[in-house]
């Protein structure tokens, strides 16, 4: 009747296969179970997709009962699968506009404490909970839950995301640590998942960031500012008939301060253009995004990056690839602004034109400020289209001594005097 058995399901689980190993229920031979109940299984299956609001998935349940109806000329029933297919991917359409589907918020629970977890001491789990969950909620819940069972003076959550020395611990005390951690694909699986739902369907990778300094301290100055990435993996994806999965093994690797720059620079860009090439563009947040990444008076924003690494007293401090590919990503930079402001002055409202001016304004200012530090003429992009800043050469040729900007202009966009 069905010879694919539970591979069939494969492309919507990998965690099929431990089904598919299974051994079969010697009281399964007492159930009546045909090619009508098969279907309406798939059916109800399809009906829990759509309120699990992953509408994606439909269409893979529907090719294993469509050639049953085809079959059989059920052309009623075919009509109606047809339907939920066009409403199924009407839906997929809303959702990716308007990017107000959440398929979920995932945390790193860790358990410490022999005396009360037993074996759970020391083990990690990632747990998936609905929708938009903030951090507090799920600690909230946790600590109530194994207050009651362990008695409220005996529990305690621990607060921060480091590394935790089970010898720092007191052994009369249960401890509980939560962390948020977000999906984590390498960039060949974010090539071949390219919508929100790809990204964040079957997956079993996670990934947390701690702050540290060489000093001890969590937080320092940009230029003494490290952190360490923690990719933490599952025994199953996510979704699971489970709200959580046990972690398997985690792999951490640490980022030095011109490192951190490079990936916190790489992520503005990213952040920029994703909000640019919106169907529907979040206007506040473009605004506010760009307000942070030009206004060359945040201390603490790009500019700060600049001067800490790529100043010539500085830069020579680091390894000369690295600073060569924090240029590269600020060159980026500046052309993602220029698009985003770009994107702004296309849909700005009459009211906001001032304020787009001044942005503007920042702008160039940001830009000429980067042609100083780098040493080379920084294009900014305007009306979508790269222009020279000339007053930005000018100050480099006074400075430098360099005869004219065709000289400039003919370096190689890699190359760079620190």
């Amino acid at each position: 009747m069905f010879r694919q058995g539970c591979s069939a399901f494969r492309v919507i689980t990998p965690n099929i296969d431990e089904e598919a190993a299974m051994m079969e229920d010697v009281g399964m031979q007492d159930v009546h179970f045909n090619e009508e109940v098969l279907m309406e299984l798939l059916e109800e299956c399809a009906d829990g997709l759509w309120k699990a609001e992953r509408y994606e998935l439909i269409s893979d349940i529907y090719r294993l009962i469509i050639p049953i109806y085809e079959q059989r000329r059920d052309f009623e029933k075919l009509a109606h699968l047809y339907d939920t297919l066009h409403r199924a991917y009407t839906k997929v359409m809303e959702v990716m506009h308007s990017g107000k589907r959440l398929l979920g918020t995932f945390f790193r629970v860790a358990f410490f404490g022999q005396g009360f977890f037993e074996d759970e001491d020391g083990k990690e789990y990632i747990y998936k909970e609905p929708k938009f969950t903030p951090l507090s909620e799920i600690s909230q819940r946790l600590l109530k839950l194994y207050s009651d069972k362990f008695g409220q003076e005996n529990v305690k959550m621990i607060q921060d995301s480091g590394r935790v020395n089970p010898k720092d611990l007191e052994a009369k005390f249960a401890y509980i640590q939560v962390t948020h951690v977000t999906p984590y694909l390498e960039e060949k699986e974010l090539e071949e998942r390219r919508t929100d739902f790809e990204r964040s369907h079957n997956i079993r990778r996670f990934v947390f960031e701690t702050p540290f300094t060489g000093s001890g301290k969590r937080h320092g100055g940009v230029d003494e500012q490290c952190k360490r990435r923690t990719v933490l993996t599952t025994t199953h994806c996510f979704p699971y008939v489970k709200k959580r999965i046990a972690v398997m093994y985690q792999h951490h690797t640490d980022l030095s301060p011109i490192e951190v720059a490079i990936d916190e620079m790489s992520s503005k860009v990213a952040e920029l253009k994703a909000l640019c090439a919106a169907a529907e563009v979040d206007m506040i947040r473009l605004q506010l995004k760009l307000q942070g990444s030009i206004s060359v008076q945040v201390n603490a924003g790009p500019l700060a990056y600049a001067r800490a690494f790529l100043d010539d007293a500085c830069a020579k401090k680091y390894p000369d690839n690295k600073v060569k590919q924090l240029k590269e990503v600020f060159r980026q930079f500046v052309e993602a602004c220029g698009q985003a402001l770009g994107v702004n002055e296309r849909l700005i409202k009459e009211d906001q034109h001032e304020y787009h001016d001044e942005m503007k304004a920042s702008y160039r200012d940001l830009a000429r400020e980067l042609s100083l530090i780098m040493h080379e003429q920084i294009s900014t992009v305007e009306n979508g289209t790269k222009s020279s800043l000339s007053d930005s050469l000018h100050i480099f040729n006074a400075i430098s001594g360099t005869p004219s900007g065709s000289a400039l202009h003919s370096l190689p966009s890699s190359a760079s005097s620190v």
